[in-house]
């Protein structure tokens, strides 16, 4: 598909154009002191080969790329006044100051001084105010000096005695204009005078060029004059009383004949071969600044513009124009239309038109939105807010009531009969007898804004805001038979709905894409034609009874497309009109077969839609390369390796490419993915390692791309991933098997040690349990052995007490034998004698103690436990519970006791009290427990 260049718009081809004025202008673009981030005043520009745009400004040098604006400042930050791209070097002159800059092997632009070679021979407060080429050396000029570079020989420097204005090279000769004395040429270094004439003397000359054989000399308030032969004459253009008014600045004569007029007070002018302006642009139609400080023109034909406050192109080679009204008075234009030669057009403040000298009038009592203006049976119709009007030797003239007049159709095959799409519904004109007839149709009283008839009796009428509906009329469109909404067969979304009719079929734009009416079905169905040819997103903007349709998508990209086959294409893209348009009421209008006017806020823009203009992208060239912000040499066949943490910036650029931006992809086995470049740098980081094939390429709305710009990348792996990592790795699993190897050496001595100590202490343990068991055994045996003498003491006390038992029953029946045998002692004395020693045998103290001593060894000091705990027992009671404590029986008691059984028994019971017993509790086995 063919494009159109987005630097023009197309010139206006019909007769009027010929007359064309200064509200005319071609589309230029400003740069503002905001964009370039500078200073405001730019005095010199030039273009190098590569596309790149260099511009001389206050405060250093500017670099344009066609997206980013570049700045350097010289070494002692003074102002450039001029500067030239030539083969790849650019040059500059500044105050005291000329040299060249040039990119280093890592795209850095350096610069290299020039006039610190000769210090000593540059004049003082010398500025360089021109740098032009001359044969196969570089010219820089100041006002008092030609230094001429040499690229062999060096520089060599040539005076003059006069100020020097200028200098050009026509056919080989560098011509070198002077204040006052006259206009010399450079032979052998040396200036020869060629032209002294007096219309000359104190003169500012501000170009010589070739014209028609002749030299035209430009002055800044003389006007133009030619010389031939040796004769200067004045040049009648008709442009002269306005350089001279308006103070020439700048001159260029373009390859077709066209002059370009740069002045101080009033912008420039376009004028043909002869001088004659075609258009001027100025601040009043959009320029930035009104001085020109320089005018330079490049391979493209793109006139560049140095202002005093900031920048502006234009496209020389288009033929494209817009109006622009900066007053605010036009607003937003909804229709244009060119009516009996005068150019029309309805905007949201009134009806306007533009007279012979294309000024803008406004047509009284309009004032309020105009919707539609379209030419009937020879009547200009007014679609307005408050009615429908005619318009008739610029008057206003109320033809409807009827509110908003949005669109009127003719009924088919009936050449007086209309039907009008209003805010009320649908209105009837019909013209009878050179008369306009007005109805109001009932039925369809909603606010209609699309309208299409599917033939004579039946139409398609799309609301304002929501709705789709069939409309069927009577023969004399007097009224209508019925109004069928079609809201439930086949639309997705009843809201936004745009109707048309294209090549026969009523066809609908929705915000789900582009349907069709199917008459078999009656129903609404998608249209896959229009939506793979169209697009779902683009809608149309222009009638449809013209030869291309005009179509707007998403992307504001306008273009005209024919459903013709093989027809060529015209696309335009927003940078034309970037928010200028009226967003949901876009309209082109068209003007004659060739030329459509497209509706803008404060003004319009004529196309031609027959303009074909080829605008190749180009591939995208690499600026700059960096690595963590280090900058580094590239080479095209070598692959860019970094190391894994580091990022990779890339700058690209495309200064040859308009309205271009940038897209990048990685190429792997899967179809690739196309990121945007928000400007033109590219910004890389946590990849993964490993090599990549990058691609750049350059790209532009319309969906054209360039050639490829495929760049190698290899990724190192991180150390932890590359060849010294794994030998790392190797060392450090080896240093691991050592440690290991060795940890588990010692590990198995440690568990042998704890092993023997285990077993020490097991055998100690052992020993210990063996010792303990041995010494256990001991003391049972030792305790076998006290409890076997006890039980022998026991033994042997309970055989002592029996004895005693015995021995005092012995006695005591002695004593009954004695007491019965009293009377055969003759010795009384005797007797008694024998008593008292039976009675002291019975009751014999030591004995007892004996006794005691013996009980006590057995029974753990039974008595003194006792005593402790019953302290008011006596010795006698002490006596009986020991007698009890070896399980003696009261008759046994007794004798020991030397008194009666009944006798112990009372003293038992006494004994009982005191030791606080209950009477269930039985004094043995008291005592017999008793510890």
């Amino acid at each position: 598909m063919k494009t159109c260049c987005i630097y023009g718009i197309l010139f206006f081809l019909l007769l009027s154009v010929n007359n064309i004025s200064a509200q005319y202008a071609p589309y230029f673009k400003n740069y503002s002191l905001a964009e370039y981030k500078a200073g405001n005043q730019n005095w010199g520009i030039s273009r190098s080969e590569n596309g790149k745009v260099y511009v001389a400004n206050n405060n250093g040098l500017l670099e344009y790329d066609g997206l980013k604006w570049g700045y350097f400042e010289l070494p002692n930050k003074t102002t450039l006044r001029s500067v030239l791209a030539y083969k790849g070097v650019i040059y500059t002159g500044s105050y005291e100051e000329f040299g060249f800059w040039e990119n280093d092997i890592k795209g850095n632009l350096v610069y290299t001084s020039l006039s610190e070679d000769i210090i000593e021979n540059l004049s003082q407060n010398e500025e360089f105010w021109q740098i032009i080429p001359y044969g196969n050396k570089i010219v820089f000029r100041s006002f008092s000096n030609l230094y001429i570079y040499d690229f062999e020989k060096g520089i060599t420097k040539i005076s003059s005695d006069s100020l020097i204005i200028t200098c050009n090279t026509i056919d080989d000769i560098l011509y070198v204009s002077t204040l006052d004395k006259g206009i010399f040429k450079l032979v052998d270094n040396t200036l020869q005078l060629v032209i002294n004439h007096p219309l000359l003397f104190d003169t500012k000359v501000v170009s010589i060029d070739k014209y028609k054989g002749k030299l035209l000399i430009t002055t800044s308030l003389k006007g133009c004059f030619l010389y031939e032969n040796k004769t200067l004459t004045k040049a009648y253009f008709n442009i002269n009383k306005v350089i001279i008014q308006q103070q020439l600045n700048d001159f260029l004569i373009l390859k077709d004949g066209r002059m370009v007029f740069g002045t101080i007070k009033d912008g420039i002018y376009l004028t043909d071969a002869t001088g004659t302006i075609l258009f001027h642009v100025n601040k009043e139609n959009g320029l930035e600044n009104n001085t020109v400080l320089h005018q330079y023109l490049d391979t493209d034909n793109k006139l560049w513009l140095g202002l005093d406050n900031g920048l502006a192109s234009l496209d020389l080679s288009s033929h494209n124009y817009f109006y622009n009204d900066i007053s605010g008075k036009l607003g937003a234009v909804y229709d244009v239309i060119k009516y009996k030669k005068v150019v029309y057009i309805g905007s949201n403040t009134g009806l306007f038109y533009l007279d012979i000298n294309n000024k803008l009038q406004f047509i009284e009592g309009s004032q309020g939105q105009v919707w539609d203006l379209k030419e009937i049976e020879g009547d200009l119709f007014c679609g307005h807010n408050e009615g429908t009007f005619l318009v008739k030797d610029f008057k206003f003239q109320q033809l409807s009531e009827h509110t908003g007049g949005w669109t009127l159709k003719k009924v088919p095959e009936h050449n007086d009969t209309y039907i009008q799409g209003s805010y009320t519904g649908l209105v009837r004109y019909r013209k009878v007898n050179n008369t306009w007839q007005v109805k109001r149709l009932e039925k369809a009283t909603m606010p209609i804004r699309y309208l299409v008839f599917e033939d004579q009796q039946t139409a398609w009428a799309a609301h304002a805001y929501k709705g789709l509906y069939r409309v069927k009329f009577y023969e004399n469109y007097d009224s209508i038979i019925s109004v069928d909404n079609y809201e439930n067969k086949g639309l997705a979304s009843n809201f936004n709905v745009r109707v048309y009719r294209i090549k026969n079929d009523i066809c609908f734009k929705t915000n789900n894409g582009w349907l069709k009416y199917e008459p078999l079905l009656d129903s609404i169905v998608p249209h896959k034609l229009l939506n793979e040819t169209f697009g779902e997103d683009a809608y149309i903007i222009s009638e449809t009874d013209v030869d291309k349709l005009v179509l707007k998508n998403d992307n504001d990209v306008i273009k005209f497309r024919s459903l013709e086959a093989n027809a060529e294409d015209l696309s335009l893209t927003n940078t034309f009109f970037n928010n200028r348009l009226i967003v949901g009421n876009e309209n082109v209008s068209k003007i004659s077969d060739s030329t459509y006017a497209l509706s803008l806020n404060d003004g319009f823009m004529f196309i031609d839609s027959n303009l074909k203009s080829t605008l190749q992208l180009q591939k995208p060239q690499i600026e700059k390369v960096k690595i963590d912000t280090v900058s580094k040499v590239f080479k095209a066949k070598q692959a860019i390796a970094f190391g894994f943490n580091q990022s990779l910036s890339i700058e690209v650029s495309s200064p040859k490419s308009e309205n271009h931006f940038f897209e990048y992809s990685f190429f792997d086995d899967t179809p690739a993915k196309w990121y945007r470049l928000e400007q033109s740098k590219l910004e890389l980081s946590n990849l993964k390692h490993g090599s990549y094939t990058l691609a750049i390429r350059t790209s532009n709305s319309f969906g054209d791309v360039s050639a490829l710009q495929k760049i190698k990348i290899n990724i190192l792996p991180p150390w932890y991933k590359a060849r010294s990592g794994f030998i790392l790795y190797g060392i450090l699993v080896c240093i691991l098997l050592i440690v290991i190897f060795l940890l588990h050496k010692r590990k198995v001595d440690k568990e042998q040690r704890v092993l023997q100590l285990k077993f020490d202490k097991e055998q100690k343990e052992m020993l210990k349990a063996q010792t303990l068991e041995n010494e256990k055994r001991i003391v049972q045996l030792k305790n076998e052995s006290l409890q076997n003498e006890v039980k022998l003491k026991s033994k042997q006390l309970a055989n002592t007490a029996m004895a005693l038992v015995k021995k005092n029953e012995t006695l005591q029946e002695i004593k009954k034998e004695l007491a019965q045998n009293q009377t055969s002692f003759d010795n009384h004395y005797s007797y008694k004698k024998i008593l008292k020693k039976v009675d002291g045998s019975i009751a014999h103290k030591d004995e007892w103690e004996v006794f005691e001593h013996n009980f006590n060894q057995v029974h753990d000091d039974f008595f003194q436990s006792l005593k402790n705990e019953h302290s008011e027992l006596t010795p006698k009671d002490l006596k009986i519970c020991a007698y009890v404590k070896m399980n003696l029986s009261t008759k046994e008691i007794a004798p020991l006791m030397n008194i009666s059984i009944r006798g112990v028994e009372t003293h038992r019971y006494r004994l009982k009290k005191k030791l606080n017993l209950e009477n269930d509790i039985s004094l043995t086995d008291y005592l017999l427990n008793y510890e």
